[in-house]
């Protein structure tokens, strides 16, 4: 009989995988960056690109020499400006060169990077900002203000501002003034006590910091759980990420050296995901990244992979499957042939979009698993081998699992069985920042003192290591006494031919006092059109009756969070507030 500690997954590793990675390298994450800009300093690390009228899509490459420099210069401008080691640091900013010099300029400086969503309203970024008590911000321009207004609600003391257009080539600098820099909302009236990003890079050009950062040192802020109730902190030291880029590396190439991999870097740097598995490991293989500011924009996302050719393309299923829909692509107009893999992660990944894309580019897109708790890859699908439907894969290099009853979480259930997933690896974090309750339920000692973390997923394991997510523990509901799990419901109903996406969430029933209801938010394909009673009785076809949603609502978009996961919560929060009205 088959056992966890029988690790049955390293049995079906793409030749070249190893087994173990240990010992892990005892540097500090910034070290990959450090190494890159010895090995190849001009090989580009990063491209910046617009699309403006009459030049159409300009870039600037900057070469990993130029970012470690720049990097370099911010790490002693900060410190002398009083960071101390530790300190917490604000990034609000999307996917661009300055976030990459912010990151690792404040690593180098020995502080902690608490990177947000850019376009949280301003309530939550204050609360984001004023929880992990930084006094260093640096943000764009575009929401230069937003920061202005929160800062009195929080220890903000410096503030440091960018302009996207900085680093355009200069007919593009300039073309994006006069045409786009007032009008979308990038020309500010910077007070005098702040700083303009370039101004301090010049200052203090060809410094460093004197500062020692160990591999025990916090590195990174990443708050999660921001829509099951109120974010968290949770804490990870430079040993952590590093070991999770040398999980996504080995994972993606095995013990072999990839060449010049070319990344399309569309999921947010101010997520574990981006910053870990697209910048960190494309870094630690000498890659280059494509950087997509907003991945929302579709038009502009395609057009970067069809001008710029990249090889990996790291997303979430909401991502891929809108590619798979887009006019452009559907109508050959736009080249994505030079996709070799994607590893996608955040949210379950439906066959009929994994087959579409991969049928468009002739890549593979597999399918992975990760927390912001554990920055950030714990499992994936073989690149090369066996990709099993539905399944999120097998534990990464280190990893150790093991199912427990929900009930009991004591109670480590028979491989096969459906539980709660717990994880350990190299790459756990510290705990939430000032929760002890809330690090207590999640990180738990076994009784030979392992630390496990609990994930809060329902989930089994196949005899062959293969791990499948069933749903969230807090997203199941009891319908009729059963359990039901949304995700499943949701599965069923992508394949119905007129769905585009799709969201299921628990509500109170309408009729049945203290029982609950499903009801699924349905997203159509242009064009297309059903009604509920066709999606009843399609549903009825694929699941049990007791699973069959009998309530829906077709609307135009599915709530989401900025790395694709379905917001349940919030569209059965507008669900209430429907009901109340």
């Amino acid at each position: 009989m088959i056992t966890y500690d029988d690790k049955p997954w390293v049995k079906h590793y793409d030749p070249g995988v190893p087994h173990t990675l240990a010992p892990y390298p005892e540097k500090p994450l910034h070290w990959f960056l450090e190494e890159g800009a010895r090995k190849y300093p001009n090989r580009p690390l990063a491209i910046a690109s617009a699309r403006l009228p009459l030049l159409g899509r300009v870039a600037n490459e900057v070469s990993y020499k130029a970012v470690n420099e720049a990097a370099d210069a911010m790490a002693a401008a900060l410190v002398d400006m009083g960071l101390k080691k530790g300190d917490r640091v604000a990034i609000v900013m999307p996917n661009s060169t300055q976030f990459l010099i912010a990151f690792y300029g404040i690593l180098k400086a020995g502080g902690c990077v608490s990177a947000t969503n850019p376009t949280y309203p301003a309530d939550k970024m204050a609360y984001q900002i004023n929880d992990c008590e930084a006094e260093f911000v640096i943000t764009l321009s575009l929401f230069y203000n937003t920061i202005v207004d929160i800062q009195p609600k929080t220890k903000l003391k410096h503030v440091i501002v960018t302009n996207i257009k900085e680093y355009l080539p200069s007919t593009a600098k300039f073309l994006f003034t006069v045409a786009r820099e007032k009008k979308d909302g990038h020309a500010i009236e910077k007070r005098p006590q702040d700083h303009w990003f370039q101004d301090v890079l010049a200052k203090y050009q060809g410094q460093k910091a004197n500062v020692e950062v160990t591999k025990d040192d916090l590195c990174l802020f990443q708050y999660t759980g921001g829509t099951t109730g109120v974010s968290k902190a949770a804490m990870a030291t430079h040993y952590a990420l590093v070991a999770n880029t040398a999980m996504s590396k080995a994972w993606l190439f095995g013990s072999e050296e990839p060449g010049q991999s070319i990344f399309l870097g569309a999921i947010p740097m101010f997520h574990a995901f981006g910053i870990v598995v697209v910048v960190s490991s494309g870094i630690s293989m000498g890659g280059t990244v494509i950087l997509v500011p907003n991945a929302r924009d579709i038009d502009d996302l395609i057009d970067c992979a069809d001008v710029f050719k990249p090889s990996i393309f790291p997303g979430v299923p909401a991502l891929y499957n809108a590619i798979n829909n887009h006019p452009k692509v559907r109508n050959g107009d736009v080249d994505l042939g030079s996709i070799d893999m994607c590893f996608s992660g955040s949210a379950p990944l439906p066959p009929a979009t994994k087959e579409e894309f991969e049928r468009i580019t002739g890549g593979v897109i597999v399918e992975g698993y990760g927390m912001s708790e554990a920055p950030t890859a714990t499992h994936g699908n073989p690149i090369r081998g066996e990709n099993r439907v539905g399944s999120i894969g097998l534990p990464l290099p280190d990893m150790e699992i093991k199912v427990v009853s929900v009930e009991n979480p004591e109670e480590i259930l028979p491989v096969g069985e459906v539980g709660e997933l717990c994880m350990h690896g190299p790459h756990l974090m510290l705990g939430y920042y000032n929760m002890p309750t809330e690090t207590e339920n999640t990180l738990r000692k076994d009784e030979t003192g392992k630390i496990w973390l609990h994930t809060g997923d329902i989930a089994r394991m196949d005899e062959d290591g293969y791990c499948y997510i069933v749903d969230r523990k807090k997203d199941m509901a009891l319908i009729g006494g059963f359990n039901v799990y949304p995700r499943n419901v949701e599965d069923a109903l992508m394949d119905h031919p007129a769905v585009l996406e799709v969201g299921v969430a628990t509500i109170p029933h309408p009729e049945k006092e203290g029982q609950e209801a499903l009801k699924a938010w349905i997203v159509l394909k242009e064009g297309a059109s059903a009604t509920p009673e066709d999606l009843m009785k399609f549903a009825e076809g694929k699941l049990a009756r007791y699973e069959v949603p009998t309530r829906y609502r077709f609307v135009d978009v599915i709530p989401r969070s900025a790395v694709g996961k379905i917001l349940r919560r919030e569209i059965a929060r507008q669900e209430l507030e429907d009901y109340s009205d």
